[in-house]
């Protein structure tokens, strides 16, 4: 029995490009400037000696140089790095307010969160985005404010999204046995956790995802709409 359904959103509730064309360019087309207007504030402050901590730990990471810098190279690497997700969530929270940033979403998810949860099945997401971004992109969607309808927001602070125990966590924290979870992703690494930590899955094929590279026991969807 599903009694509750956690999700990806790059690739599952979210077209890729529209984060990688779209969100990530604005943030990145803002970080200096916003880094340089905000140096003062003790929360960009602490993102700061976060960003830099990590890159003293991390041997591939550019030589000493500014903020800036190193943020653009973590979003060149693709990094999933916790201080880098805060920074951009922070940096969409003004695009999302100004109306220059609408969360897009694929156009069945609005119609599925809210039969889901007529039929009081929870919902959550478990992103690498931050929880604010997570927020900020269903408040502001494109099929109107959805944040009501989220139980539950899970970010890289929970954990890796590739670690078994990161899944494990989240059941605990939302107090279901994780058989009576059901996790959608795009990414076969991490369905392959949820599985590992008990939580059954499905594989969201969409439009722009990447082809599968290699077999894998996971149930394909098309759509979430049909899942329950």
């Amino acid at each position: 029995m599903t009694r509750a359904v956690l999700l990806d959103i790059e690739g599952t509730t979210t077209p890729i490009a529209f984060v990688y064309q779209t969100l990530f360019p604005y943030a990145r087309a803002r970080a200096a400037q916003w880094l340089r207007d905000r140096a003062a504030d003790p929360a960009v402050a602490r993102i700061v000696t976060a960003l830099e901590q990590e890159r003293q730990q991390d041997p591939d990471a550019p030589p000493q140089g500014p903020a800036a810098e190193y943020v653009a190279w973590l979003m060149d690497q693709d990094r999933k790095s916790t201080p880098l997700k805060e920074l951009q969530g922070l940096i969409w929270e003004e695009g999302y307010r100004r109306g220059e940033l609408i969360g897009e979403l694929f156009p069945d998810v609005a119609p599925a969160f809210h039969a889901w949860r007529a039929r009081g099945v929870g919902i959550g997401i478990f992103s690498s985005g931050s929880v604010l971004a997570q927020r900020l992109l269903f408040e502001h969607s494109s099929a109107g404010d959805l944040s009501g309808v989220l139980q539950w927001h899970f970010d890289t602070t929970t954990g890796a999204k590739r670690s078994r125990d990161s899944y494990a966590r989240i059941a605990g924290t939302i107090g279901l046995p994780p058989a009576d979870v059901l996790f959608v992703s795009d990414v076969l690494e991490e369905l392959d956790a949820a599985t590992a930590a008990g939580m059954r899955t499905a594989l969201a094929a969409r439009p722009g995802n990447a082809p599968l590279a290699r077999d894998h026991g996971h149930r394909v969807v098309a759509t979430v709409d049909d899942l329950i």
